[in-house]
C-alpha cells in the first residue's frame, strides 16, 4: 500500500480514527465492559463470521480500503497475494451478512531484531510481508479497517480479539502496532512527541487513538519519529504500543517444558535371538539404553512383544498357556526398565509385554519416564494371530501422556492401521507417535509402515518405529521377524525429501538415532504447501471417540 494512507484531515471524535495503518472505534474500545468471548460469539452467529482472508477476496478487501480512505491507494494484487503467502493466518476478515465489512493485516518480527526505531515501511516491508519471521516474537498489526456503514458494532474489537487469539496459539510474547498521535499537531509548537505522550499518558491532554488503545489492554512502549511522513497530523510520529501475552511462556522454558526445539528420539531394530536366562535379555536391552543415553536421547522406542524373547524359559505346551506364563516376568521387567530409564537419563517406551488382569491377557506399551515413574498403553486392536495364539484381548482406551519432552502417544503395531487413532492423540497435543511393532514378513512390515507414513501426514506429526528382526525357532506364534526401523515426517519442503529422516537397514540390528524439530513442526501447520490438519472438513465428517471418561467429538 502506498504511504498516502493518512493524508485525510482530523477524523471527528468517536469516528474510527486511522492509526498509522492501524483503525480503530474510540468509542467503541473506551467501553469498560468486557468483551472476553466476542470473536467465538462472531463466528456462531450466522449473520457475522471472523475468518482468514482468501485470495478471492480481494476486490471486496480493495472496495473496503475504498470506502475506509477514500482517494487514497488499496492494496495491489500483488501486494495482497504476498501477505496471504507469507502469513495466511494474520491476514483476518470480518463478514456481516456475507459481505466483508472489516479486516485486519498482521505479520510476526522480532521486535530486538526490528528495534525501537523503525518506520512503517520497514516494519512491513512497504505491504508486502517479506520480513516476516515466524521464529519471532512480535505480531506485529499494520492495518485494520472497518466500514464506515459498519461502525459502532465493535467489529474492531472483535479483530483485535482474533488477533490476541493468534498471539497466544502462537505462544508469541506480545502484539505490537504502531498507533498514530492524530492530535499532536494542535500541540507540536509547544511539546515534542515524547511530552504530549506523557501528557496524555499523565490525563493532562487526551488522544482519540492512544487513549482508545490503552483502553483495549495496550501500554505505550516508545515514540516512533518520521515512522509514517504522510502522516500530517501526527507529524509523521507514531506510538508504538504493545499487549503482552499474559499466557506466554519464554521459549527456553518451553523448551525444557517440550513446547519447542528439538527432540532426539531413539529407535531399536532389536534381534530375537534365543537366551539362557533373564540376565541374558536385560544385558541385551541395557547395551541399547546405555548407548541411547550415551548419545543424550530424549527418547528410545523398543519392539512390540519385545519380551516375547523370554518365551523360550517359560514352560508350556500351549502357546496360550506359555503366553500367560510370561506374565511372571512383568515385575522384574518394569523394575530394570524403571532402573534404566533414570541411570541413563532417557524416557524408554519399553515395547510391550504381555501382562494378565483379571484372568485376561493384554498387549501392553510401557512409558518408563526417565524421572522414575510409569505409564501404560493398552493394545487396542488385535490381530487375528494374536487372538489365534495367545487369545490377547483388547485395551478401551487411547492415552496421550506428558512428558518432559511434549505430549506423545503410542500406537502399538496394528493400532496405526487406524487412522481415527492418530487423530484423537493429535487432537490432544501428541506431535510424536511411537509406534512399536512385530511383524513377520515384508508384507506385514509394510501395512504397517505405510499407514505410519499416513497418519503423519494426516495429522501432521512425527512417527518413530521400532521392530524385531531374527528369528525364535522354539517359540510358535513368534518364530520369525522382519522390521526396518524409522522416523518418518510429514511430506512437504522443510522435511526430508522422502518424508524419510531416517531408516534402518532392513533385518539387522542397530539403533536409530535422529533430532527431531517440533518449532519446524508446528509452524509448517499452518503454512505448509498443504494444512491437512486445519483443512479438515469438519463439516463433513469428524472423529467420535468414547471411553469411561466420556465422549469427544473431534
Amino acid at each position: 500500500m502506498k504511504l498516502t494512507k493518512s493524508e485525510h484531515g482530523p477524523e471527528a471524535e468517536g469516528s474510527e480514527a486511522d492509526v498509522a495503518g492501524e483503525t480503530l472505534s474510540p468509542r467503541s474500545d473506551m467501553s469498560k465492559k468486557s468483551e472476553r468471548g466476542k470473536k467465538i460469539k462472531a463466528v456462531q452467529d450466522p449473520r457475522v463470521d471472523v475468518r482468514p482472508m482468501q485470495r478471492d477476496d480481494y476486490e471486496d478487501i480493495v472496495a473496503l480500503q475504498l470506502r475506509c480512505f477514500p482517494g487514497m491507494e488499496p492494496w495491489t494484487e500483488r501486494q495482497f497475494e504476498s501477505q496471504l503467502d507469507a502469513f495466511p493466518e494474520g491476514q483476518i476478515c470480518l463478514e456481516l451478512d456475507g459481505q466483508i465489512v472489516a479486516c485486519s493485516s498482521s505479520l510476526i518480527v522480532d521486535l530486538e531484531d526490528l528495534g525501537n526505531e523503525h518506520t512503517y515501511r520497514e516494519a512491513c516491508d512497504d505491504g508486502f510481508l517479506g520480513n516476516h519471521d515466524p521464529d519471532g516474537d512480535a505480531l506485529y498489526g499494520i492495518e485494520i479497517a472497518v466500514d464506515p456503514s459498519a461502525r459502532g458494532k465493535r467489529f474492531a474489537r472483535r479483530l483485535y480479539d482474533a488477533r490476541k487469539a493468534l498471539v497466544r496459539e502462537w505462544g508469541l510474547r506480545r502484539f505490537v502496532i504502531a498507533g498514530r498521535m492524530p492530535r499532536y499537531y494542535r500541540h507540536a509548537k509547544k511539546m515534542s512527541p515524547e511530552q504530549y505522550v506523557a501528557a496524555v499518558l499523565d490525563k493532562q491532554l487526551r488522544d482519540p487513538v492512544i487513549n482508545a488503545q490503552m483502553a483495549n489492554g495496550f501500554s505505550v512502549r516508545s515514540v516512533l519519529r518520521g515512522y509514517l511522513p504522510s502522516d500530517g497530523e501526527s507529524l509523521g510520529n507514531a506510538v508504538l504500543m504493545e499487549w503482552l501475552n499474559p499466557d506466554y511462556v519464554p521459549r527456553e522454558i518451553r523448551r525444557r517444558r517440550g513446547g519447542s526445539g528439538n527432540v532426539r528420539v531413539a529407535a531399536v531394530q532389536y534381534q530375537m535371538r534365543p537366551i539362557k536366562s533373564w540376565d541374558d535379555f536385560a544385558q541385551q536391552c541395557e547395551f541399547f539404553i546405555d548407548t541411547a543415553g550415551e548419545y543424550r536421547s530424549d527418547f528410545l522406542l523398543f519392539p512390540e512383544l519385545l519380551t516375547n524373547q523370554l518365551l523360550g524359559l517359560v514352560p508350556g505346551d500351549r502357546p496360550g498357556i506359555v503366553a500367560r506364563g510370561i506374565h511372571a516376568y512383568t515385575d522384574r521387567y518394569v523394575e530394570l526398565f524403571s532402573r534404566m530409564a533414570i541411570q541413563y537419563n532417557v524416557n524408554i517406551i519399553g515395547g510391550t509385554h504381555l501382562v494378565v488382569e483379571d484372568d485376561r491377557l493384554y498387549n501392553v506399551a510401557y512409558l518408563f519416564r526417565r524421572d522414575g515413574s510409569v505409564d501404560r498403553q493398552y493394545k487396542l486392536h488385535i490381530t487375528p494371530s494374536e487372538a489365534k495364539w495367545w487369545g490377547v484381548d483388547a485395551g478401551d482406551r487411547l492415552r496421550v501422556f506428558d512428558t518432559d519432552r511434549g505430549r506423545i502417544a503410542i500406537l502399538i503395531c496394528y493400532d496405526v492401521e487406524f487412522p481415527e487413532l492418530a487423530r484423537v492423540a493429535a487432537a490432544r497435543g501428541a506431535r510424536i507417535l511411537f509406534i512399536p511393532y512385530n511383524t513377520d514378513i515384508r508384507q506385514g512390515h509394510l501395512r504397517v509402515r505405510y499407514c505410519a507414513h499416513a497418519r503423519c501426514i494426516e495429522n501432521h506429526v512425527y512417527a518413530v518405529l521400532a521392530g524385531a528382526v531374527g528369528n525364535l525357532p522354539q517359540v510358535p506364534g513368534a518364530d520369525i521377524h522382519y522390521a526396518q526401523a524409522s522416523i518418518l515426517t510429514p511430506s512437504d519442503i522443510s522435511f526430508a525429501r522422502d518424508a524419510i529422516q531416517a531408516q534402518a537397514t532392513p533385518n539387522t540390528e542397530m539403533l536409530l538415532l535422529h533430532d527431531l524439530n517440533l518449532d519446524v513442526l508446528r509452524r509448517t501447520r499452518r503454512t505448509g504447501s498443504v494444512r491437512t490438519w486445519l483443512d479438515r472438513r469438519r463439516d463433513l465428517y469428524k472423529v467420535v471417540y468414547q471411553d469411561a471418561e466420556g465422549e469427544e467429538i473431534i
